[in-house]
């Protein structure tokens, strides 16, 4: 048994967590858009697979993001602070389209991870200081 002289810090361990939590979530609606795609009975098929596709690739791209930050690979700590300040123009035009109970969370999601990311506990893991 060994035991880790250098343990993974809460913020990352949580900023993982988070990212992982969000793949399932946006993994969840691909599925359904890739139902939504077979039973429609009128489509633009180029455009609804399209919307599929990127929703397919940003699951993956988030939980590959995940776990590359818990291997400490402090080059996907950009793309997932990236992927994290995409969710505030989505949040807030959700609020301006009525649907606060939503985009504020989501903002609240992607300032709070973004701050999970940059913290120097996760810093210093990544070995940026």
């Amino acid at each position: 048994m060994t035991i880790d002289s250098d343990p993974i810090p809460v913020t990352l361990r949580w900023a993982v967590r988070l990212l992982w939590a969000e793949a399932v979530a946006v993994g969840l609606i691909a599925a359904w858009l890739v139902w939504a795609d077979l039973t429609a009975t009128t489509t633009d098929l180029p455009s609804a697979l399209l919307v599929t596709a990127f929703a397919l690739g940003a699951a993956a791209a988030l939980w590959a993001l995940g776990r590359a930050l818990l291997r400490r690979q402090a080059g996907a700590r950009a793309p997932a602070i990236v992927l994290q300040l995409m969710l505030l123009p989505i949040g807030w035009f959700m609020i301006q389209g009525g649907l606060g109970w939503l985009g504020v969370p989501l903002i609240a999601l992607g300032l709070g991870v973004s701050w999970l990311l940059v913290s120097p506990p996760t810093t210093r893991a990544l070995g940026f200081q």
